[in-house]
């Protein structure tokens, strides 16, 4: 099974992005944290898991062994499948996520699509007491800088509660990145309504 891949960049699309490693392209459903701060041609080191159904075989791919494991003990969780769990990772930053569960804030939870209230009541059921007490993600262990994936989440979360989807949240936020670079969730906001707002 692969556990951990290490090449660069070759491609990146709306929800995936294609890893060379030596030669061989891997196609990987990635968080929208992990999607935005990747350039082509950067290198990389990837925690991956590999989904193997009838229908379908995918690669999911993380920035940290810690945000894989989230991933994976949220798929232990009955009507968690790996696209619910990509959304959570990608609409808000793996602390807020744990942070949700613990505090049993169905609000934010539902908010993702796919997330229904039942479904959130069992990943907080299920996972609740595995969180208290402790914090998966210690500060400085992510590849990346956690302030800026905050803030990216935060972005979207706004828009999120403004009535935009989610595809067209993450296309404005990554936009933004690419053309501004580091801005605070206010300044993010405001660029992507401008991007958002019908002409």
């Amino acid at each position: 099974m692969i556990g951990m891949l290490r090449g660069k960049v070759w491609e990146i699309q709306s929800d995936r992005l294609v890893l060379d490693v030596q030669g061989t392209g891997y196609l990987l459903t990635v968080p929208y944290g992990l999607l935005a701060k990747a350039q082509p041609g950067q290198e990389l080191v990837v925690y991956t898991h590999v989904v193997m159904r009838e229908d379908d075989l995918s690669l999911y791919g993380f920035s940290s062994f810690e945000e894989k494991q989230l991933f994976l003990q949220m798929l232990s969780v009955s009507g968690i499948g790996p696209k619910a769990a990509i959304s959570l990772l990608s609409t808000f930053g793996a602390v807020q996520i744990e942070s949700a569960i613990v505090s049993e804030n169905l609000n934010l939870l539902t908010k993702v699509p796919g997330i229904g209230k039942k479904t959130a009541q069992r990943l907080i059921l299920e996972l609740k007491e595995k969180f208290k007490g402790h914090s998966t993600f210690p500060i400085g262990e992510s590849s990346f800088s956690e302030s800026s994936s905050h803030t990216h989440s935060e972005t979207v979360q706004t828009l999120l509660a403004l009535g935009f989807g989610l595809d067209e949240a993450r296309q404005a936020v990554g936009q933004i990145l690419k053309d501004s670079g580091e801005l605070t969730t206010e300044e993010q906001v405001k660029k992507a309504l401008r991007l958002l707002a019908p002409s």
